[in-house]
């Protein structure tokens, strides 16, 4: 059921309690669940890996975040990852000078990790807003829309519905004279509690729902079902799209479009250093703020693969999301287990969208390179630490695997939580403190 809209754009922040993790998920385990590491392009005789060269992410976050580009580093380093675009890797945009907030540094370190995972090759921008607050994050998403280059703005925050929202719908779109732009975003971590979110419920926008993934030690998908978190319902605002009509006839915009991994159960590392202090420390980290981060990241593959045909980068509103809906069922991996108050079921559903995405199949349909278009399956030298969990079917209405949070949740003093009026969107489940200094990054 669908709440009336607010008149402003609110939200809070929530602590949540500690809590053992079904398993915790590498950047190699990720890539090979969704088939990102056997994407391949051929051009000009060449073969050429789908990394994501030669595109350029911005994710829009607010308040400064001062060690981004060298927690990306230590990152990279701690897992063995390739840094293609570096010393370019990461940009910053200061909006927001001096001010910083714990929470939201960590959904920056959170966006900007995972975005490389999936394409490792992109340049990333940051853009920090002034503050959290409506007309701050606008200004930002403007700014990152406009600059040179950028083909994926993604977003990690957002909040219920509000009046008035429908005006900020054009900043949704590709600038005049700009390469396509797709803009993506978090659906939600509250379920279908409260319905569809802002800006997910932009027919402008792709909105990212969440599930439960669960892997062997290579990566090769053992079972994926919708997360309980998963943000997802019917717009009370916004129309239906016309992209939307092969899957819905409501009049109404659906959340969400697609879903991948986002259950703080089956979380992914984090580093983060405290921008007030320097100190360092990892964390398992989930939600919807993930899953945006995963998509944004495959779009800047398909659009590598669209360059190397001579082809324009996506433009989200009339090439990303209708394209969407009109390519082969077979591109995602349909999700008919788990609920998130809406049951998943065969084909689009409120809880995961259209569903997961088959990387190889679905950038092959959204680049038309010849693409090898096949999904890889890595062996496995170890029985993972997932399979042997899964050995009986998980139980999706275990209490143990439902998150009661708001969009984001952290283990930080009380003195540190938010109370802007957007929210961060991931669900932060445990941070273990190490000793990490600035000087380690």
């Amino acid at each position: 059921m669908n709440r009336p809209p607010r008149k402003n754009f609110r939200a809070r922040c929530e602590q949540l309690e500690d809590r053992g993790l079904l398993s915790t998920l590498t950047p190699a385990q990720v890539r090979q669940a969704y088939g990102m590491n056997a994407i391949e392009f051929s051009a000009n005789g060449q073969t050429i890996k789908g990394t994501g060269a030669g595109q350029t992410i911005a994710i829009v976050g607010t308040f400064h975040n001062p060690f981004v580009s060298g927690e990306l580093d230590a990152f990279d380093a701690a897992y063995g990852l390739s840094n293609p675009a570096f010393p370019a890797s990461v940009q910053v945009l200061d909006l927001a000078g001096a001010q910083t907030n714990i929470g939201w540094a960590e959904e920056e370190a959170l966006d900007v990790e995972w975005s490389h995972v999936m394409a490792p090759g992109a340049s990333i921008i940051v853009v920090e807003a002034a503050s959290a607050k409506t007309r701050d994050l606008m200004n930002a998403v403007n700014l990152a829309r406009k600059l040179p280059g950028v083909s994926v703005v993604s977003m990690s925050w957002g909040g219920s519905e509000f009046r008035g929202q429908t005006t900020y719908d054009p900043f949704f779109t590709t600038p005049a004279g700009h390469n396509g732009v797709t803009f993506v975003t978090a659906s939600g971590d509250n379920g279908s509690k409260h319905g569809a979110d802002w800006p997910a419920s932009s027919p402008n926008v792709v909105g990212v729902g969440g599930t439960t993934l669960w892997v062997d030690a290579a990566g090769n998908t053992l079972l994926e079902t919708a997360w309980s978190g998963s943000g997802g319902g019917f717009s009370v605002l916004e129309r239906e799209p016309s992209y939307q009509r092969t899957v819905q006839r409501t009049g109404r915009r659906a959340t969400p479009d697609v879903a991948m991994v986002a259950d703080p159960n089956t979380g992914v590392p984090v580093l983060m250093l405290d921008p007030s202090t320097g100190q360092g420390s990892w964390g398992i980290d989930g939600g919807t703020s993930l899953s945006a981060q995963l998509f944004g990241g495959l779009i800047a593959v398909a659009d590598q693969g669209r360059a190397l045909a001579g082809l324009g980068t996506l433009d989200g509103a009339t090439q990303t999301l209708p394209l969407l809906y009109s390519v082969s069922s077979a591109d995602f991996r349909d999700i008919t287990a788990g609920s998130n108050g809406h049951r998943a079921t065969p084909g689009y559903d409120l809880a995961t969208g259209l569903g997961s995405p088959r990387g190889p199949l679905l950038v092959s349909d959204l680049s038309n390179p010849n693409v090898h278009a096949t999904i890889q399956t890595a062996s496995s030298g170890t029985k993972a630490r997932a399979s042997a969990k899964s050995t009986a079917r998980p139980r999706i209405s275990d209490p143990a695997m439902h998150v009661t949070i708001e969009r984001i949740s952290l283990a930080m003093p009380a003195s540190s939580r938010l109370s802007d009026t957007a929210r961060p969107g991931s669900a932060v489940e445990s941070r273990s403190h190490h000793a990490l200094s600035r000087q380690t990054c």
